[in-house]
């Protein structure tokens, strides 16, 4: 059997890739799991359920929560939130464990699990590893102990898990939004209710879109993998900015009066700026991926913000921040990691602290945005090559160089073979768009002459 986890926890089509027996069966490993390893400190375990508004949510939830009252694990459920809002519950209320349902910016079909240790923080490979193993014995055939009488978990709704987590948010304010006006395009996801919530609270005029979840809507031509609604709402509205999220609400992309599209790059500079303004940039630090654009580096520089970068994916940006007390990082994409306040990228709070620094300095959000120049990307996938050998290749080596040296300083160069897939990604940001797709071009070449 191969992995079953990937970088953000078991992913599928729901009711063929990822069943309701698979979910139980995971379910119960994970409580096994996480007792062995100590968690539950010799107390009974609880943990918290949450999922975005997928149908099939509806019955892997319950598989979920059969699972962990069957291994002795009480349930608090907490029905349709967003990811953070899980993660913050599960860390604010004691449990041992938390479980979110969602397949995050994925269409409908998708469904997945994520599971959170104590604090509401993502488990470690080895942990994922064992659960997978103690999942796939029980699979086969291996008795556990299971419990019966007194000792099967019990399960109870917690309805307050909602205002709990706006209340969080609204304390992590700087100051209130009073007089704004913003769109929010919530992606008929898991933040249609608590972020229109939070921002309405923090005093903002709200206007939303896509915030009606039927269970086969999440992410359908919304949210912040599809921008071209809440642009056009922006402008119709007159609004000062707009929020989009993504299906799980554990990122989002902004826009600002005029329709402009401010990435996830973007908003990790205007929150560095504010954040050190307020000394709570521990370091002087933000933490990125290589992935970031070259404009995004060359701000910091000039502004004195060091810049660490890491592996594509905010697992990767995560673990440099814990290792290293960092209080900010993030990728492009939107997901932004405040981690005094989070333990996990969380599309709100991030949208509600980029308009509070809109409302705070009395600036446009386009004009905050511009103190970093995004320079051009070209991105080409090149298929059907040993992406193995991208490190050891003296002619793509060669190349590279070639490269590096005709963009100099004012471009970049970034080669990066596919985790799963055997292709590589060439990517190239130059000043000039044109002189971006022609060293692309030749470099896509050369990936394939020195690896097909």
């Amino acid at each position: 059997m191969g992995r079953l986890f990937g970088t953000d926890g078991v992913r599928g089509v729901a009711n063929a890739d990822l069943t309701a027996e698979m979910a139980l069966g995971l379910s119960v490993a994970a409580a096994h799991v996480l007792a062995e390893a100590g968690t539950f400190e010799g107390h009974r375990p609880r943990a918290v359920v949450g999922r975005d508004p997928r149908a099939s949510g509806e019955f892997l939830e319950a598989a979920v929560v059969a699972g962990l009252a069957s291994a002795g694990v009480d349930v608090l459920r907490v029905g349709v939130l967003p990811t953070p809002a899980v993660a913050y519950l599960t860390g604010e209320l004691g449990a041992d464990l938390g479980v979110m349902l969602s397949a995050s910016h994925n269409a409908m079909p998708d469904n997945g699990i994520k599971f959170f240790a104590r604090g509401g923080h993502k488990l470690a490979d080895e942990l994922e590893d064992r659960i997978e193993s103690v999942y796939e014995e029980h699979r086969t055939g291996a008795p556990w102990d299971r419990p019966t009488g007194a000792g099967v978990g019990r399960v109870r709704d917690y309805e307050e898990g909602s205002d709990r987590y706006v209340a969080h948010l609204l304390g992590v304010l700087p100051n209130r939004l009073d007089g704004l006006k913003v769109v929010l395009d919530e992606a008929h996801g898991a933040a249609a209710q608590v972020s229109p919530e939070a921002f309405r609270q923090a005093g903002a005029e709200v206007v939303t879109i896509g915030a009606e979840p039927d269970g086969l809507n999440i992410n359908d031509g919304c949210g912040s993998t599809h921008l071209d609604k809440i642009k056009a709402a922006v402008v119709e509205h007159g609004a000062d900015l707009g929020i989009a999220h993504d299906g799980d609400a554990d990122r989002c992309l902004a826009v600002d009066d005029t329709g402009a599209e401010v990435d996830g790059d973007q908003i990790l500079a205007v929150l560095a700026l504010a954040m050190r303004e307020r000394s709570v940039l521990r370091s002087d630090t933000v933490v990125a991926t290589v992935m970031s654009n070259l404009g995004f580096k060359l701000a910091m520089e000039r502004e004195g913000i060091r810049l660490v970068q890491t592996a594509v994916g905010d697992r990767y940006v995560l673990e440099e921040m814990k290792e290293h007390g960092f209080a900010l990082g993030g990728e492009q994409s939107g997901h932004v990691i405040i981690l005094d306040h989070a333990t996990t990228g969380d599309g709100t709070l991030t949208g509600l602290l980029l308009a509070a620094r809109v409302a705070q300095t009395g600036r446009r959000l386009a004009e905050l945005a511009g103190v970093m120049e995004r320079l051009p990307q070209v991105l080409i996938n090149v298929p059907d090559v040993d992406r193995t050998r991208v490190g050891t290749s003296a002619e793509l080596s060669a190349a590279v160089s070639d490269a590096e040296r005709e963009l100099g300083e004012t471009g970049r160069v970034l080669l990066r073979p596919s985790g799963t897939e055997p292709l590589v990604r060439v990517m190239v940001e130059a000043a000039d768009i044109e002189q971006a797709r022609s060293v692309a071009g030749r470099l896509a070449d050369a990936v394939k002459s020195a690896l097909g």
